[in-house]
């Protein structure tokens, strides 16, 4: 891993740490101390979750609802975070279904498993690790799912290969992510607060899209757009910031 590499994972690691802590509760670049959670889900998928899980959820969209998930898949988010996606698809694949969630920022991680000790969820499992090189055996997957992630990875390409290999043949991908129309400058580009708020780290959509067609997934499609500027910290000079929902699938 490349040194510019190492420096964007540290910085991501420690926004997010802290906010497992509940040093910083903001969502993505936000400037207010509220879950997003509301205006992404529907009321009714957050019943019975508790604050402690809909408080860190921390995305830009609602990956478990454009995965269209059926009983007995096995489910992998990228990027788990507090783990609020992990048990709205645990719901939807039942006991049959299983749900792993993977993440590299160890208080992330600690806070999911409190959050499922307290649910008694026993279709979850969360693990370690980065989502470029994933801890995931080869064709085990059914779907993943990822929510304002893949933009914080200096290695997209990676990222897409990586969910490539882990897919089922048939498999489907549902992303909501953070995207651009146009690129960011170097100098922004070099900001590396503005990266782990889920701002800088994002690149045009019609590169993500290509990137995603270099792992071999078809079917691409962006779903919708939705301006970002209530989601993340945008501020002149920057291209245009977008919430997009992205599905594909491995052939």
């Amino acid at each position: 891993m490349s040194d510019q590499n190492q420096s964007i994972h540290a910085v991501v690691q420690g926004r997010y740490g802290a906010i497992a802590r509940g040093e910083n509760a903001s969502c993505c670049g936000g400037d207010g101390g509220e879950s997003c959670s509301a205006p992404l889900y529907e009321a009714s998928m957050l019943e019975g979750l508790p604050i402690d899980v809909t408080g860190l959820s921390l995305g830009c969209g609602d990956p478990v609802t454009i995965a269209d998930l059926r009983e007995g898949e096995t489910v992998l988010d990228l990027g788990s975070g507090g783990g609020i996606d992990c048990f709205l698809a645990a719901k939807r694949v039942g006991a049959s279904g299983y749900v792993i969630g993977v993440d590299m920022t160890a208080d992330m991680l600690a806070k999911a498993n409190a959050n499922k000790a307290k649910l008694g969820v026993t279709n979850v499992e969360f693990r370690g690790g980065q989502i470029e090189a994933l801890p995931v055996d080869e064709g085990s997957i059914d779907v993943i799912m990822s929510n304002c992630v893949i933009n914080l990875s200096p290695n997209k390409p990676a990222v897409f290969r990586e969910a490539f290999r882990v897919l089922k043949r048939g498999g489907r991908l549902a992303i909501s992510d953070i995207v651009t129309e146009g690129d960011f400058s170097p100098e922004l580009r070099a900001q590396m607060d503005k990266w782990a708020d889920c701002v800088t780290g994002a690149i045009d959509v019609t590169d993500y899209v290509g990137m995603m067609q270099a792992a071999g997934f078809t079917d691409i499609q962006v779903v919708d757009k939705t301006d970002a500027s209530e989601i993340v910290s945008v501020q002149a000079g920057m291209p245009r910031v977008f919430s997009a929902r992205i599905t594909a699938r491995k052939p």
